[in-house]
């Protein structure tokens, strides 16, 4: 097999998994933009998402949250997202939005407060068995305001023990993703803020506990994909949620801010075998001012585009300049990479798969966007928190 040949077989089998969420009316914490045609239930979600994978090929799979996409038959929702194409990928799970978890979940001191959290992640892995889901994806938006709110050392123990006795419901083919954020919306001590103690809790776990890594959840200046290159020799990169940001957790498209490094991250994923491995391709996105399904279309292809490029990466050159300490040679050799356009390259992957070689145009004359503006009247739409 030839280079470009492989290039492109691995571009066919990557896979992208779009986020239920983002489909229906989100945004920042300052306004969310309603838009019309907005799924009003988790299948119209889904119908959504089987329109992305229509057009690129390589978004098989949809994130639930729990209990936004909640529904009496998680069975029957799985059946919907067959018949469209589609398979449920990750249950996330929700211990952020309910009253009682104003001075936290899992760590929350009262114990009352912490069993009620573990009861409802419990119950997400038992929507994964009914839904055939491998990954049940772990957010915390526990912490603490104020020096001295609460023991920071038991807060860690308590948040082991919970994870202890989730990870010890899984099934042997599922997994626990935990992610981890610097700040937001606790500001002094967050008690999942950065990799190191994700690994360190999914280390003790043990080998069903892995790390996510949120493109948007680190300090300015962060190597991001130094922490992917140490989780993957670790073995514990669980995936990704990408998105991309300005400032903090903007949840912007992936790609949008700086393109360049979302390129150095996928090119530790192939350097340490990740694309062809177990680790999951996530969006975590909100579209508040642009329009959702293209939006997540376009980043869809954001995606393709690095890793495409991250693939031409000559690494027997790369590891020649890097042996000689050829410096300026060995940043050449990712540039030309980085430099390259990739767009001829996708078109004629897509066109060997049957697609449309442009998928924003092909979905723009789909007609979908007029359709669901048209039937999608009345009832509640899905927004964020609901």
């Amino acid at each position: 097999m030839t280079e470009r040949a492989a290039v492109k077989a691995a571009l066919k089998t990557q896979a992208v998994e779009t986020p239920s969420w983002a489909y229906g009316n989100s945004g920042t914490r300052f306004k969310v933009f309603a838009q019309q045609g907005v799924p009003r239930t988790p299948r119209e979600k889904l119908d959504d998402a089987a329109k992305v994978h229509e057009f690129t090929g390589v978004a098989p799979t949809v994130a639930l949250h729990i209990p936004w996409d909640k529904v009496d038959d998680y069975a029957a929702l799985a059946r919907h997202a067959e018949d469209r194409g589609l398979r449920l990928g990750a249950i996330n799970s929700n211990t952020f939005q309910d009253d009682d978890y104003r001075l936290g979940s899992v760590c929350h001191p009262d114990a009352a407060v912490r069993r009620k959290a573990v009861d409802h992640l419990l119950e997400c892995v038992d929507i994964m068995d009914a839904t055939g889901s491998k990954d049940l994806k772990l957010w915390f938006a526990d912490g603490t305001n104020y020096p001295g709110q609460d023991d920071i050392r038991a807060r860690q123990d308590r948040l082991a023990e919970a994870l202890a006795e989730v990870y010890g419901r899984l099934g042997d083919d599922q997994r626990m993703l935990l992610e981890y954020k610097l700040f937001e919306p606790a500001f002094y001590t967050t008690d999942v803020p950065d990799w190191g103690t994700a690994y360190a809790h999914c280390l003790k776990l043990g080998p069903k506990a892995r790390v996510v890594v949120d493109t948007g959840h680190h300090a300015p200046g962060t190597n991001i994909e130094f922490i992917v290159a140490t989780l993957l020799r670790e073995g514990k990169l669980g995936g990704f949620d990408f998105n991309s940001r300005f400032y903090a957790d903007d949840d912007l498209m992936v790609g949008a801010a700086d393109p360049f490094q979302l390129f150095r991250i996928m090119y530790e994923v192939v350097r340490g075998g990740g694309l062809s491995g177990d680790v999951a391709f996530m969006l975590d996105q909100c579209h508040n001012v642009e329009s959702k399904i293209p939006a997540i279309v376009r980043s869809v292809m954001n995606v393709q585009e690095a890793t495409a490029k991250a693939l031409l990466v000559d690494r027997d050159a790369l590891a020649a300049a890097q042996r000689e300490g050829d410096v300026l040679g060995a940043n050449a050799v990712l540039m030309d990479a980085f430099s390259t356009d990739v767009r001829p390259l996708l078109r004629e992957v897509r066109e060997e798969m049957g697609l449309d070689p442009d998928p924003m145009a092909a979905y723009a004359r789909s007609g979908w966007a007029e359709k669901i503006v048209a039937e999608r009247v009345g009832g509640e739409q899905a927004g964020w928190g609901a």
